[in-house]
């Protein structure tokens, strides 16, 4: 059986991205905020550590690196995501026991 694949156009995959997005707002608004804000850390929080290298403030970022890692993991568990959950686990695990070396090296 020969079946064509028609080629991938923005204009559709935007459209089916944006009512994705309206689809996961609309699930669970509160979670949805969430999310974007863990994001927004996790963006926030890379995009300091590569502007103050090798002075970065390692306590205030672990310390917000960890509370991101928390909303991701809460929302995992919100979606039933045991990938999701698994990965936020682990680097809350890692991340806290990082801090906790730091803090007492220093």
């Amino acid at each position: 059986m020969n079946t064509v694949r028609q080629p991938l156009r923005v204009d559709t995959v935007l459209a089916e991205a944006w009512r994705w997005i309206q689809n996961d707002w609309q699930s669970d608004p509160v979670r949805f905020v969430i999310e974007v804000v863990a994001w927004a850390i996790s963006i926030g929080m890379a995009i300091l550590m590569a502007l103050t290298l090798p002075n970065s403030p390692w306590v205030p970022m672990y310390v917000i690196w960890i509370t991101g890692h928390l909303m991701y993991l809460w929302a995992a568990w919100t979606r039933g995501s045991f990938g999701m959950l698994a990965n936020y686990l682990l680097l809350t695990f890692i991340d806290s026991i990082a801090l906790s070396r730091y803090l007492l090296v220093t």
